[in-house]
């Protein structure tokens, strides 16, 4: 590939980007404002692509409708995991691992088999990976993340949306305060697995079809997107909105680098590994450097 090749590819890179920005989002609420970490996203980006693709093509649903049917059905799968979580007791991370694996068997019911393509005369119709529609997808795809945005901003400002901050920032302090925190924790894993559906609906249209394993180390290129797109925005500002923004700017960056790495001719099944390194990096930065160099610096001013 060469250097004008690469450029080419830059408009498909920003809508994939932009696409899975979409999921990040998602896992941004659980993990940053929840603080839990939910691996039901390998499991509900699929679904929601499985079921976009079965209703366009077996019963030629308006996609719009898909969509929807997508992002009801991701909102589904977070209510399954939100439950045995409340209601059973196992732990968040367990529960999204348990409804992940369910969500394997469910996908391919749906689907019928491991793959389902999307035939091009309905393809088209929204998100397009032909070069003469990419401006168009772009543009769709920003008013998507625009979108998603300005209504995730108004809800977590009403006493609702406050609430499932507040439980996330302090669980024992909210439970105090009257917050039934239980009913915080499954509304939100319900709206951040909707969220990831909907992306996943989106990506199955970009690509053209839907495939039981591309939700396969979807949570790692989410988390991957969060901690690098707050890293970006940081320095600007510690505003909710802006910190959504970063995280689909996130996105874009992944895939930026992806796009980078294939046009060096770097082996591209290295990626998840590079992107599990950026994770491990981000999140272990404030601890490393509370740790060992906090304690450097006073003991350089004892010495002093």
């Amino acid at each position: 590939m060469n250097f004008t090749n690469w450029l080419g590819t830059l408009p498909g890179v920003v809508a994939q980007g932009l696409i899975w920005g979409i999921m990040a989002i998602g896992v941004f609420i659980t993990f940053k404002i929840l603080d839990i970490a939910d691996l039901t996203v390998d499991g509900s980006i699929c679904t929601g692509a499985a079921v976009c693709a079965v209703l366009m093509t077996v019963y030629g649903v308006n996609i719009w409708v898909a969509i929807l049917a997508a992002t009801v059905a991701g909102v589904l799968c977070g209510l399954v995991t939100g439950l045995i979580h409340t209601l059973l007791g196992i732990p968040a991370i367990l529960a999204g691992i348990l409804t992940q694996l369910m969500l394997w068997s469910v996908n391919l019911i749906l689907m019928g088999k491991s793959n389902v393509a999307l035939p091009g005369q309905v393809y088209h119709v929204a998100v397009s990976n032909l070069e003469e529609r990419l401006l168009q997808t772009n543009l769709t795809l920003i008013l998507f993340v625009v979108g998603l945005i300005a209504l995730l901003y108004w809800f977590f400002g009403t006493e609702l949306g406050s609430s499932l901050r507040a439980t996330g920032n302090n669980l024992h302090m909210s439970r105090a305060q009257g917050i039934n925190t239980d009913f915080a924790k499954v509304l939100g894993l319900m709206i951040s697995n909707g969220i990831v559906a909907m992306s996943g609906a989106l990506l199955a249209q970009f690509s053209g079809s839907a495939d039981i394993n591309m939700g396969r180390g979807a949570i790692v290129i989410g988390l991957a997107a969060v901690v690098v797109g707050e890293a970006v925005v940081s320095k600007l500002s510690s505003g909710f909105i802006v910190r959504l923004l970063g995280v689909a700017l996130g996105g874009v960056c992944y895939y930026f680098v992806f796009s980078t790495i294939v046009f060096l001719g770097l082996r591209t099944d290295l990626l998840k590994m590079f992107s599990a390194l950026v994770v491990a990096f981000f999140l272990g930065m404030p601890y490393v450097k509370k740790r060992y160099f906090k304690k450097a610096v006073k003991g350089g001013k004892k010495d002093a």
